[in-house]
């Protein structure tokens, strides 16, 4: 098992899962590595991603554990392999962590639900739009620093259009289909790009409309990453210090409440086209 120096967050996930199952099971883990063979410290850097683990050690570890759930044992088990390199790490050098893990975190998702009041989700901006955004960050981005961003974004677009499309859910607010970052043109563009993204079979996008009353949300983005099992979601917040990452039981049902509140407050895929229409035709 050679120690893994950037555990990514899949790898840190993989071992808090672990940790879980073996505080669950009431071991402390110098008595599971007792059972499991191992040495204590062996067992630590496993639960904290530093070392790489097997998909049969895993089945182990939860043996060893008393785990039944055989559909979380499996995800788990799915989510080894070592350290394994993307098209992310390309990037680790000149993007901030957080963007790394959350490039990592869409590419294996099974379903992506976001929920945005002034901007347009990332996955559905396009070349222009996503530049003029980063044109608006403080402090300002050098040009270098605004092109690592922008094909990185490009690329993470990538899981929308591959063989295996990630089903998309995206809830917008009306604000940010106004807000015309880039000016007239940009803005149209944008908009007549999220109509075509809304056509896809995978993709839906709705519309909460200025004037709707029953709005639950906030000025946060929210992205809801489901896992293979509901154990194994995230949620991924937008923030100024940068991207914030939640799993906790507690959190991920909270969050999981307000993209639904959300939701319940849009218009229908098909009204919500014609209402971006609309806003396209206006600009």
């Amino acid at each position: 098992m050679p120690p893994s120096t950037i555990p990514t967050l899949r790898q840190q996930r993989l071992g808090a899962e672990l940790r879980k199952l073996r505080e669950h099971s009431g071991l402390t883990s110098t008595a599971a590595a007792g059972l499991l063979g191992l040495k204590q410290a062996q067992v630590s850097n496993i639960e904290s991603g530093r070392y790489a683990v097997s998909a049969d050690r895993v089945r182990t570890f939860a043996r060893t554990y008393s785990c039944a759930d055989t559909e979380l044992v499996e995800a788990l088990a799915a989510m080894t392999g070592g350290r394994k390199r993307g098209w992310w790490d390309e990037y680790r050098d000149h993007l901030p962590v957080g963007l790394i893990d959350l490039a990592e975190l869409e590419h294996y998702a099974h379903e992506l639900r976001v929920a945005l009041v002034i901007h347009i989700p990332a996955l559905l901006q396009t070349t222009d739009h996503a530049r003029a955004l980063f044109r608006t960050v403080f402090p300002p981005l050098h040009q270098y620093e605004i092109e690592h961003r922008l094909t990185h974004r490009m690329k993470r677009q990538a899981i929308l259009h591959r063989a295996d499309p990630t089903p998309y859910t995206a809830t917008v607010h009306e604000a940010a289909l106004r807000m015309g970052f880039g000016g007239r043109d940009v803005a149209q563009a944008q908009l007549k790009h999220l109509l075509a993204m809304s056509e896809l079979p995978h993709v839906t996008l709705r519309v909460i409309p200025f004037g709707e009353a029953s709005f639950h949300g906030t000025g946060q983005g929210i992205d809801y990453v489901a896992g293979a099992v509901p154990q194994l979601d995230t949620v991924q917040l937008d923030s100024h210090h940068g991207c914030e990452f939640l799993d906790g039981e507690a959190q991920l049902g909270k969050y999981r409440a307000v993209v639904d509140r959300m939701e319940s407050s849009a218009l229908s895929p098909e009204t919500s086209r014609d209402l971006i229409h609309r806003i396209a035709q206006e600009l």
